[in-house]
């Protein structure tokens, strides 16, 4: 786990609505947010998106659309980010 994937979770939860619903955004969108909008990380589109796929391999993102490639946050990445899980837990995530 890096700064990258701890931001990437952490905007993920952020758009947690209301009454629970998980939004799902495609890597583009989330590093223009991350990078240029809010300016908390420095780090290219291809790596936001490298990022979110080994992510999804851990299981702490979920690929909603294969297609069009959106993810959104699992119970498990919630897990994480609330301290339940720690990074010795994950599976290889480098």
């Amino acid at each position: 786990m890096n700064e990258a994937d701890d931001a990437i979770l952490e905007y993920f939860q952020e758009l947690e609505t209301d009454t629970g619903h998980r939004i799902a955004l495609p890597p583009t969108a989330l590093w223009y947010n991350l990078v240029e909008e809010l300016g908390v990380l420095d780090r290219s589109q291809n790596t936001i998106s490298r990022r979110m796929n080994v992510l999804s391999d851990a299981g702490l993102l979920e690929k909603t659309d294969e297609k069009r490639g959106y993810y959104r946050v699992t119970d498990r990445g919630i897990a994480y980010l609330e301290g339940e899980l720690e990074a010795s837990d994950l599976d290889q995530v480098d």
